[in-house]
């Protein structure tokens, strides 16, 4: 089979999953929970990453026991601005409010609190499938200027990838199918990403090419690659007109990965 064909196969594959995935029950429990998650400001997001690196959902103590979680005693707040609004007209018509300042509000992050499980949509994966390829991987990187070396990561970082240190990380404790997926996403980002105008676009474009570079090793990532696309893109239409506008972008970074390591993508599953 013509190599072109093979991509547009796998491609299409993710994006029927993708479709799957955000018609489903699941979908909708994790959109539930992520509607009561504020977005911040950009200025909020720098006071958070100043005050905890590794943060990644935060929400004030009220929010936490109305997802059933609690703030363990004894954990330090992380402070952002919330802004005062007042009301300026209380006439039947219409209420109109305005902000007259600003005051510094706690949150506190999901690793600060217990209680049950959040609903998620990207399952790490498991088991050792692919794992006697992750030193070609660590070779493609190399062979591209990139050092690849371990790093244990709060939170659910899984890897990283630094263009200006010419370095990826990958997380050590996950199984080797998950380090082979992560490693495969960060060669994407190491080869399309030094300059990106939009974050969604590049996990995107990243993920997507992880999944068709796994599935070229025999590794499965359905289970993780669709949620991350789709929560990333912002849901199942979304995604997929942002594959298809991504398409060849995703496909030629693939290829390249395939090349280097010496196997053809006609060995996909």
């Amino acid at each position: 089979m013509h190599a072109r064909t093979r991509f547009a196969g796998l491609i299409d594959q993710l994006t029927e999953g993708i479709t799957t995935l955000t018609t489903s029950e699941r979908w909708q429990r994790y959109l539930d929970v992520q509607s009561r998650f504020h977005r911040y400001s950009v200025n909020n997001v720098l006071l958070i990453g100043a005050q905890r690196p590794d943060a990644t959902r935060v929400a004030g103590f009220n929010a936490w026991r109305r997802l059933d979680r609690t703030v363990r005693k004894g954990e330090k707040a992380i402070w952002i601005l919330a802004p005062m609004v007042y009301k300026t007209d209380e006439s039947e018509a219409e209420e109109r409010r305005s902000v007259r300042g600003f005051k510094f509000v706690p949150v506190f992050d999901v690793m600060q609190t217990d209680g049950p499980e959040l609903p998620s949509i990207c399952h790490r994966l498991e088991g050792d499938d692919g794992s006697e390829h992750y030193n070609g991987l660590v070779a493609v990187a190399q062979s591209i200027g990139f050092t690849v070396e371990d790093h244990e990561f709060t939170g659910s970082t899984n890897g990283d990838c630094s263009h200006a240190e010419r370095r990826i990380r990958v997380e050590p404790r996950n199984a080797p199918a998950q380090r082979v997926k992560t490693l495969a996403h960060e060669i994407a980002h190491s080869v399309l990403h030094e300059h990106f105008d939009r974050r969604a676009v590049a996990e995107l474009e990243a993920e997507s090419t992880a999944y068709v570079v796994c599935r070229a090793l025999g590794i499965d990532s359905a289970g993780y690659s669709f949620g991350y696309v789709t929560a990333w893109a912002g849901g199942g239409e979304e995604a997929i007109t942002e594959i298809r506008g991504s398409c060849g972008r995703i496909q030629k970074t693939a290829a390249t990965i395939l090349a280097a390591l010496e196997l053809p993508v006609e060995q996909a599953a």
